[in-house]
């Protein structure tokens, strides 16, 4: 939240902060909103905030489109990505448009704002032969190896995202089924297959590898716990990802989110249904599902221009 020490200044953060505890309320409560992204908003507000400060504005309604034009340029001063001051504005948009449906304000300086058009980049992922590699290079004797491979297996087997994979808790698994319950976006379930590979891995990790891990600490339902037998975060997850391809014979760079898009790409590259595979990500809109389109169409036509004797 801001702070301040004049008694203008004040008066603002206390207006402020009044208003943004109601948002904030309303995307945990109506939204369903995640508690990493309600905080990402809250701090993009709050740097709003306190630009205005600077220019002598000591209410939200005051604020003008002038005045979100002045904010926008410090922006783009700051070097900014188009991807981070879009969500900026976003976030800005969202939070007047809750003021102006609860009658707080009477319009929103935000709404005529231009948000810069992104760049549109295919999503990057493996090719098969790649993927190969890396699980080739998973060692198994370990009980973090045999996390680490679980989580491969897992990350790539089902196409969840990384916050997903770490809420997963043991009584989500039916090993009879080979199902996990996802607790996913917005507090929606989802019940995802995974295959005899992520079984046999999973099993192995939880039978041996997991017990050893956490010791004595039986209470830990989290399925993926960290060195020292607590939950493992989305954060230690993408640091076991980077070691994991250190240690591989490839040159490239991971991400959880780049298995995710290699699960989508390989199953629209053998045939399987967008609709389905929009179920299986847990997308919302089929939108989100349908760039992977581009991405296996792009693939195809390399392949025919590399293959064809006419291309």
């Amino acid at each position: 939240m801001l702070r301040f020490s004049s008694p203008c200044e004040v008066n603002f953060v206390t207006n402020v902060n009044v208003f943004l505890k109601l948002f904030l309320e309303y995307l945990q409560m109506e939204r369903n909103y995640s508690k990493y992204t309600i905080e990402h908003y809250q701090h993009d507000i709050s740097d709003f905030f306190t630009f205005m400060t600077e220019q002598a504005i000591n209410q939200v309604e005051m604020v003008q489109y002038h005045d979100a034009r002045l904010y926008l340029t410090r922006l783009y001063e700051k070097k900014l990505s188009r991807k981070t001051v879009a969500k900026k504005i976003s976030a800005l948009r969202s939070f007047y448009k809750f003021l102006l449906r609860e009658k707080y304000v009477e319009s929103n300086p935000i709404l005529l704002l231009t948000i810069p058009k992104l760049e549109k980049r295919l999503p990057q992922f493996f090719y098969e032969n790649e993927l190969t590699l890396l699980f080739d290079s998973c060692e198994t004797i370990t009980p973090l190896g045999q996390r680490n491979k679980a989580i491969l297996e897992l990350l790539y087997g089902t196409g969840i995202r990384v916050s997903e994979c770490c809420q997963i808790s043991l009584k989500d698994l039916d090993f009879y089924l080979s199902t996990i319950l996802i607790h996913g976006k917005g507090n929606k379930e989802r019940y995802v297959p995974f295959g005899s590979q992520a079984k046999a891995a999973l099993e192995l990790y939880i039978n041996d590898g997991r017990k050893k891990l956490i010791a004595d600490k039986q209470s830990i339902e989290t399925l993926f716990v960290n060195n020292r037998g607590g939950p493992l975060t989305t954060r230690g997850t993408r640091k076991i990802l980077n070691r994991m391809i250190e240690k591989s014979a490839l040159d490239s760079s991971i991400h959880p989110h780049k298995l995710r898009h290699s699960f989508a790409t390989h199953l629209l590259n053998n045939g399987a249904d967008l609709r389905s595979v929009q179920e299986l990500l847990g997308h919302a809109y089929l939108s989100s599902t349908q760039v992977y389109t581009h991405v296996t169409n792009d693939h195809l036509r390399k392949t025919y221009m590399a293959h064809h004797p006419r291309a």
